[in-house]
């Protein structure tokens, strides 16, 4: 056999042995090698995500999706008359004819009172969770004689005898009851098809529904038109109203703990939570909303006024699993450097395939805490995912360093890095603040230890 005695392979063999700048660069080249895996994880965190909400909305649009209301509004058709020059192509005469067009006016009430009684539960489909809900709702209130002073029309070309009451909502596949009382005079709301469907889920389409003409006699208005509408609809993740009445109150009532109240006006009560549940009342003028009570040119769009009650139950294990990812280099390229430390200062040889190993190591906390966490809490999950990880790399790395010191530093070092990313990873505010501090005293730590270091050795 011949030996190989090449001087140059020998001497490049030793410098990548006991060169400080050898060992820098390949732990350097190791760190970014470990990023294909970490970019690997993040993208199965966001595709579970998604099949998350994909599997809710589809148990929502079983169930009923959310519900918006908005109305009652009262529908009066109105004539309008335009003047057009005509031309005859025979006699080259030329007249005036004036065209004849119906259009409607939409008049909102003087009173709206909205009561409503929720009880959310929540439906399951394999891991993942949705709050749905039934509503028994009654919606009380009142019309005042409409003005068409605005618009100039004479009251022979209104159309009285044609005049309607609508309400829109954005869910009407989950309504199971929808009575309306004007005056003691019953009237069947039935659905109106729009031509519109909801293909774009950030796009809430609403659908109306209308009863038939109203009498004539209850249009007389001789005393405000008082209305009584009763609601049983099922929805899920929120409800929402559009407050139309020139005065809009508004109680809801439920046994759900976690409510979130949010939209354009919130609750005025301070005691809307409860043990049982939460009891919350709005009041809302006229004078708070910037529209009026009446509309001659189509039902405004007015879903960015509306107000109500999110029963959304609170998953953010994959948002807070992706964020803890994100960190994830920051914690390979720290614990890289406490073995270089520790390989520099006690002249303990660690292999580069075992800095690899720790690095996989590193990375398998991510998957573990992914696929825990959609059993569990996130909590229990980071504990279980944690310390497995630090048990593996301490046990690995006490058959490295062969001493009892290092290893437990290690683990005691790794300890306090998956500490401080968990306590960013649950602030909201001071996330910045406090990792920048952290992140400080770090390398300050760092600067301390590496001052023995004699560079010059490379």
């Amino acid at each position: 056999m011949e030996a190989s005695n090449n001087p140059q392979q020998n001497k490049f063999g030793n410098w990548l042995k006991t060169s400080i700048t050898a060992r820098m660069l390949i732990v350097g080249f190791l760190s970014f090698v470990l990023l294909i895996p970490l970019f690997f994880i993040q993208d199965l965190i966001r595709e579970r995500s998604h099949r998350q909400t994909q599997v809710i909305n589809e148990i929502n649009q079983q169930w009923g999706n959310e519900v918006l209301i908005y109305g009652p509004i009262l529908k009066v058709p109105y004539k309008t008359y335009q003047e057009k020059t005509v031309t005859d192509k025979k006699t080259k005469a030329v007249y005036t004819e004036t065209i004849e067009d119906i259009k409607n006016a939409y008049f909102f009430p003087e009173k709206l009172n909205i009561n409503s009684t929720i009880n959310p539960e929540e439906k399951k489909r394999g891991i993942y969770t949705t709050a749905v809900y039934n509503s028994k709702m009654n919606i009380t209130g009142a019309f005042t004689k409409p003005v068409f002073s605005d618009i100039d029309i004479n009251d022979k070309d209104i159309l009285w005898d044609k005049a309607k009451i609508i309400i829109q909502s954005s869910n009407v596949k989950g309504v199971n009851e929808a009575n309306l009382n004007l005056d003691s005079t019953n009237y069947e709301l039935t659905s109106k098809y729009n031509g519109k469907k909801n293909y774009n889920t950030n796009q809430l389409v609403l659908h109306t529904l209308e009863t038939k003409t109203l009498n004539k006699n209850q249009l007389l208005f001789q005393k405000p038109l008082s209305f009584n509408i009763n609601f049983n609809i099922k929805g899920s993740e929120q409800i929402r109203f559009i407050p139309t009445g020139k005065q809009t109150e508004a109680e809801i009532t439920s046994n759900w703990q976690t409510a979130n109240f949010f939209g354009e006006f919130l609750p005025f009560n301070d005691d809307k939570i409860n043990k049982d549940g939460f009891h919350a009342k709005w009041k809302i003028l006229d004078l708070n909303r910037p529209f009026s009570q009446e509309h001659y040119n189509g039902i405004p769009d007015l879903k960015e006024f509306a107000f109500g009650v999110n029963f959304m139950i609170p998953v953010d294990e994959y948002q807070k699993s992706e964020r803890s990812a994100k960190y994830g280099f920051l914690v390979i390229g720290l614990t890289f450097l406490v073995f270089f430390l520790i390989q520099t200062l006690s002249k303990i040889n660690i292999h580069p395939f075992q800095y690899l190993m720790i690095g996989l190591a590193l990375t398998m906390f991510y998957t573990l805490l992914v696929s825990i966490s959609e059993h569990s809490n996130f909590l229990k999950a980071y504990l279980i995912a944690g310390i497995s990880v630090i048990a593996l790399i301490t046990l690995y790395s006490k058959s490295i360093l062969k001493t009892f010191k290092f290893p437990l530093f290690i683990g005691l070092s790794l300890t306090a890095l998956y500490t401080f990313i968990y306590v960013i990873i649950q602030l909201e505010n001071y996330a910045l603040l406090v990792g920048s501090i952290g992140l400080f005293l770090i390398l300050t730590s760092v600067m301390y230890v590496s001052r023995k270091i004699d560079w010059n050795n490379g």
